[in-house]
C-alpha cells in the first residue's frame, strides 16, 4: 500500500504528467485540511491515470453543490485547485441561471471546469463543460452524448446496480462513509466495499459520501480517480478569516 507521504511527493512534485495537466501545489492561504484533501486526490489521479487513459483526463476533485448546505458556491469554486470541477445541482432553483453563470466565471478564474446536474439547457445556458446525471437517469447519458459530443460526463452510482456505461466518462459512487444529504439514508460502503464496488466497474469511480481531511487518506489503494465531496471540500476551501 502506497503511504501518504510518497503518494503526496508524487502527485505534487510540480511536474504535469498524464492526468496532472493543470494540477498544482496549493500556495499559501489554504488550510490543512484543503491540502490533505488536494494531496490525496492528486495521488489517486495520478494512479488511475496510469492504468486507464479514460482517467488521464479526469479532474482530481469534485465539489459538489447544493441550494442549502453551500448557499454560495461561487465562493467555493473561486478557491478551487486548477484542475478540480464543480458539479452545479440546481435542483430547480428559480435563480439557477444566475448561480450558474457566478460559477462559470469563478470556475474559469480558477481554470476549474464546471458540470451541470442533468439539465442540458441549463448546462449550455451558463456555457457549462459538461453534465452530471443521477442514477436514475444515467440511461439517457447516449443520448446526451449524441448531443454533446464534447461535454465531460459522469453520472451517480450506489454499488446496487450493475454500473452504468454507455455515454460516460466516471461515475461517482457514494456513500463510502456515513454521509448527509441524500446519501444519509443509505448504509455505508466502507473502504473496502468501495474498493471492490470500483474494482468491477468498468468506468473510472469517484468516491463520494463521508470524504474529509480525516477519512481520505484510508482511500489511496481503492482504485478510486480522485475524490468528491459537498460540506467538507466547501469548508476546506473557504475563504480564511481576515484578522484586524
Amino acid at each position: 500500500m502506497r503511504t501518504r507521504t510518497s503518494a503526496t511527493r508524487s502527485a505534487m512534485d510540480g511536474g504535469a504528467e498524464a492526468g496532472e495537466e493543470g494540477v498544482m501545489n496549493l500556495p499559501a492561504g489554504y488550510s490543512a485540511e484543503a491540502r490533505a484533501l488536494w494531496d490525496v486526490a492528486t495521488a489517486l489521479n495520478r494512479a488511475a491515470a496510469a492504468v486507464s487513459p479514460r482517467a488521464a483526463a479526469l479532474p482530481p476533485l469534485l465539489f459538489f453543490t447544493d441550494p442549502a448546505r453551500t448557499p454560495r458556491p461561487w465562493a467555493t469554486a473561486a478557491r478551487l485547485p486548477a484542475g478540480s470541477a464543480v458539479v452545479f445541482r440546481a435542483f430547480g432553483a428559480s435563480d439557477a441561471v444566475e448561480t450558474g453563470r457566478r460559477l462559470r466565471a469563478a470556475t474559469r478564474t480558477a481554470g476549474a471546469k464546471l458540470l451541470v446536474g442533468l439539465d442540458l439547457d441549463l448546462a449550455r445556458a451558463v456555457q457549462a463543460d459538461g453534465l452530471h446525471l443521477p442514477e436514475r437517469a444515467a440511461a439517457a447519458a447516449p443520448a446526451l452524448r449524441a448531443a454533446w459530443p464534447g461535454a465531460l460526463m459522469t453520472a451517480a452510482w450506489h454499488g446496487t446496480t450493475a454500473a452504468p456505461v454507455l455515454g460516460l466518462d466516471a461515475l461517482i459512487l457514494s456513500p463510502v462513509f456515513p454521509a448527509g444529504g441524500a446519501s444519509a439514508d443509505r448504509p455505508p460502503l466502507g473502504v473496502d466495499g468501495f474498493t471492490a464496488e470500483a474494482r468491477r466497474a468498468a468506468l473510472p469511480v469517484y468516491a463520494l459520501g463521508g470524504i474529509d481531511a480525516k477519512t481520505a487518506d484510508g482511500l489511496t489503494a481503492s482504485g478510486a480517480c480522485g475524490l468528491a465531496g459537498v460540506a467538507a471540500i466547501q469548508a476546506a476551501f473557504a475563504e480564511p478569516a481576515i484578522r484586524t
